[in-house]
């Protein structure tokens, strides 16, 4: 089903006509959308006040709290969508992988996977190992009313990067290593984590999500034939398992500049663009029949406001010409960011884009 169909035989849904779901279909907009990546969590006082104390995995799996911490920004920022708050590990750590995210490092993997006999471990992922996403989604829809919701999963290689070297990496020199010497083995691991972020993906949608986010955050690692041949394969069949659903599927990936094409191929109706490349630029990398989505350099948002003005000027109108354009900053919200300049950009882009 297309993007630019409401589901067959329902009635539109409250988020239909949303300036967010409009651009995603690449239709006229009342305003340029906005979100921010990351934008549920770290930034905000009120965050850090009610997950004091609980540790981050553990707060992924508390509905109400999950609902609380997605809210916090819709509210503070007045931004055209929701992201779903929890984190990329969420679905490998409900199959039984023995993983927690440790401050200040990340994901950590006690047992990294790298063996064929290691991919026994990465059994399939059912909606009961995943029944708070259920519960969080509903309450969510709620009160969220005519603001999408947008539902995330980590992108196959990204995952399987974290599994492989056991944790963050900036060489993943052992996850390398599989590819380029055991390409079968590599192949059959990411296509098992495909069928699980598939399966992820769609108990959000299940549950009410308006689009979803693939994140492939460590994919500009790659060589574009690297990540054709190894790589692409999989997010394509994570992206088709749930085209069904008629939802927009949006594909992120940091400095992934060389591989917008590709990513474009994989089988998105939006690209994001990291804040590498401009929008203009983008657009001719991704080609026609694609919304993009980006791409202020966060770092700007600690620059005084006519700064951060001049540069969301210059992100404007290197998007004045897109099919579909939605705003956003071309990575997430870093920690110390102060969320008033978060609220100035929204209120910011809404008024110098509105029709």
């Amino acid at each position: 089903m297309s993007v630019n169909q409401s589901p067959t035989g329902q009635q539109p849904t409250a988020t239909y006509d949303s300036a967010f779901m409009k651009a995603c279909r690449r239709e006229p907009v009342p305003h340029t959308p906005v979100w921010f990546m990351r934008q549920a969590g770290r930034s905000l006082p009120e965050y850090h006040k009610v997950r004091e104390g609980i540790p981050m995995l553990e707060s992924c799996t508390r509905p109400e709290l999950v609902a609380e911490i997605t809210l916090q920004p819709v509210r503070r920022h007045g931004v055209d969508a929701a992201v779903y708050f929890s984190d990329i590990v969420v679905p490998l750590k409900a199959i039984g992988i023995d993983l927690d995210i440790k401050p200040g490092v990340g994901p950590v993997v006690e047992k990294p996977i790298r063996t064929r006999a290691d991919l026994a471990r990465l059994r399939d992922l059912t909606p009961d190992d995943v029944s708070y996403v259920t519960e969080a989604i509903g309450l969510l829809t709620a009160e969220l009313g005519s603001t999408p919701l947008i539902g995330f999963a980590g992108a196959p290689f990204t995952l399987a990067s974290y599994l492989v070297e056991g944790g963050p990496s900036r060489t993943y020199e052992n996850a390398k290593a599989i590819m380029y010497g055991d390409p079968e083995l590599w192949a059959d691991l990411l296509d098992r984590l495909a069928d699980i972020t598939a399966a992820f993906l769609k108990v959000q949608i299940e549950a009410g999500a308006s689009a979803v986010q693939l994140f492939d955050s460590w994919a500009g690692a790659l060589a574009p034939a690297d990540y054709r041949r190894s790589v692409l394969p999989a997010s394509a069949k994570v992206l088709k398992a749930v085209e069904g659903y008629g939802v927009p599927r949006i594909h992120f990936g940091v400095g992934t500049g060389e591989l917008l094409q590709l990513m474009g191929e994989a089988g998105a109706d939006v690209v994001g663009v990291d804040y590498r490349v401009a929008l203009d630029e983008a657009a001719r990398r991704v080609g026609p029949g694609k919304a993009l989505q980006g791409n202020l350099d966060p770092a700007v948002l600690f620059a005084p406001t006519e700064a951060v003005e001049a540069k969301t000027r210059e992100v404007l109108e290197d998007a004045k010409d897109l099919e579909g354009h939605i705003f956003n900053l071309g990575h997430g919200v870093m920690p110390s960011t102060d969320p008033d300049a978060l609220t100035r950009l929204a209120e910011f882009v809404h008024a110098e884009t509105t029709r």
